[in-house]
């Protein structure tokens, strides 16, 4: 007998196009994310330019990402309170602004500035379209559109790096934010036209903005920490003082919210057992795709020898997958529940990075040149090492994204769709990036100790040594060649270590899951626009 599929849901246009803003509206945000770093060493090129230039491209990029976190979860309130419509056409007016001034900019400080406030104005448009799908869709209906959102997503995520070498190579660096235009002006169009209002309407009218400076500390505190420690390796007193002040910051919230008259974050939304599980698993499996998608592509162009355009490459097989089948995992999870999706779709990219930590030091290096036809085929190494990694981990992640966005929007009364959004948006970002900076620690111990085994006369605690020979990537020319091959044998175990915690992530999330993730509560909660989640205990 044949399997029965979700018989193929509709659209209204009104629907349509609501879809339509929300995704454009939230691509521009992930595509922003992704587009850049492939354009910073022609920025740097730019002769009129100046800070100092290391300096002030990462700037661009990590302040962006500073705001993005560090404002979500006060979008994501004010999005409830004062109308998601409404913020959502401010947050897309904002990003344009931001993106005309970063694409005219005529020095760094005022680039570095535009990329600052167009963070903020991104951190209204991750929760406002998510909250806004969960207003204007039900059933399997919404699942499916949870389903595309989430592939779009993913799609501008891998085209992001493409599109931006293009554009910088043939035009202009400037034309990477300039293009944010044209797709603004018709998400802004869309919404304003055929979005319908909605707010919270249970409000008492007083909004907690002193909770929202208070999340704004925690979260960006972490983040900025997490990110300067890394790129500071660690040497710099400043990102643990940060750390320190966003962990008291954090530890402070719930004391707060429990004695505030009209707190920011109702502590109440934690009773929801999906919405805590839901969020616990996201730490763990965000996590585990921070670590994979950093060490990877390092340990392929810098230990293995992979050309930069076979690391683009030979990674998008893991995100058509979720370009091409989230939208049908996520009707069945609203049809199903999503529970076993969140078990599953976990285990299957714990097998893909298990794959990955079977590498082996010698393995064949694909070396595509673009405009060099007898390197378009894939080598040996690739075709048997990483792409049935990348099958097995693109599967997993299209199987899990839109349940798990299906099973969190469900588990929270409509009217806070906005904060939940972005409660969960700040969980994925911010701890994934403290996680990897721990995992970073562990895996350069384990590195250089591995390579002290192999390479006794070498101290590794010479900042030469450090500088000449840095973990998972390439050596310096002037290292000797038997301290490559070394090198290469060292990286490969702290390869291996990365991606065997990554893969106990995975597990760890999925077995959260099965245990936490309740089908009853989700299935009520999608029965209807508005509704209100039950707290209901696991399903059997």
């Amino acid at each position: 007998m044949r399997a029965e599929c979700p018989p193929r849901v509709e659209m209204m246009p009104n629907k349509s196009w609501t879809l339509i803003a929300a995704v454009l509206g939230s691509g521009v945000v992930f595509l922003d994310s992704s587009v850049l770093p492939v354009a910073l060493p022609a920025i740097g090129r730019e002769p009129r330019l100046f800070v100092e230039v290391l300096e002030g491209q990462n700037y661009i990029q990590y302040g962006y990402l500073l705001t993005l976190s560090a404002l979500l979860v006060l979008a994501g309130a004010l999005t409830d309170f004062f109308g998601r419509r409404r913020m959502f056409v401010i947050g897309l007016v904002g990003f344009g602004v931001t993106s005309l001034i970063c694409g005219l900019a005529p020095n760094m400080e005022l680039l570095i500035l535009a990329r600052l406030l167009q963070g903020a104005a991104g951190a209204i448009l991750v929760p406002g379209s998510l909250a806004i799908l969960t207003n204007t869709f039900e059933g399997e209906e919404q699942g499916r559109a949870f389903g595309i959102w989430a592939g779009a997503s993913s799609a501008v995520t891998v085209l992001g790096p493409f599109v931006g070498g293009l554009l910088a190579d043939e035009l202009s660096w400037r034309a990477i934010f300039l293009l944010n235009l044209p797709l603004i002006a018709v998400a802004v169009w869309a919404a304003r036209r055929y979005v319908a209002e909605s707010r919270d309407e249970q409000s008492s009218g007083h909004f907690d903005w002193l909770g929202a400076l208070l999340v704004a500390v925690a979260v960006g505190g972490l983040s900025f920490g997490a990110i300067f420690g890394q790129q500071r390796q660690w040497q710099d007193p400043l990102a643990f003082a940060a750390i320190a002040l966003g962990a008291l910051a954090t530890g402070a919230l719930p004391i707060y919210f429990a004695r505030a008259r009209w707190p920011l974050v109702p502590l109440g939304m934690f009773r929801s057992r999906n919405f805590s599980v839901t969020n616990v698993s996201t730490l763990l499996i965000y996590g585990s795709l921070y670590v994979t998608f950093i060490y990877l592509p390092i340990y392929l162009a810098g230990s293995l020898g992979y050309s930069g355009s076979a690391v683009g490459l030979g990674t998008v097989p893991s995100s058509l997958f979720l370009i091409f089948l989230s939208a049908r995992f996520g009707a069945l999870a609203s049809r199903f529940g999503p529970r076993w999706f969140m078990v599953g779709g976990p285990l299957l990219m714990a097998a893909g990075v298990v794959w990955l930590a079977r590498i082996p030091s010698d393995s064949d290096p694909w070396r595509l040149r673009m405009g060099d036809p007898q390197s378009y085929l894939p080598s040996a190494g690739y075709l048997i090492d990483v792409l049935p990694a990348m099958l097995f981990f693109g599967l997993g992640i299209s199987i899990m994204v839109a349940p798990l966005t299906t099973a969190l929007m469900r588990s929270v009364p409509t009217r806070q769709a906005g904060l939940a959004s972005a409660i969960n948006n700040a969980i994925s970002r911010v701890g994934p990036q403290l996680a990897g900076a721990l995992i970073f620690v562990v895996v350069t111990a384990s590195f250089y100790s591995a390579l002290q085994a192999r390479v006794p006369e070498l101290n590794m605690d010479d900042p030469q040594v450090r500088r000449t020979i840095p973990p998972l990537s390439r050596p310096e020319p002037q290292v000797p060649p038997a301290h490559v091959a070394a090198a290469r044998e060292a990286s490969t175990e702290a390869f291996r270590l990365a991606m065997l915690t990554s893969a106990g992530l995975l597990l760890l999330g999925s077995l959260i899951n099965a245990r936490g993730i309740s089908d009853r509560q989700a299935r009520a909660a999608g029965g209807r626009a508005g509704s209100v989640a039950p707290q209901a205990g696991a399903d059997g």
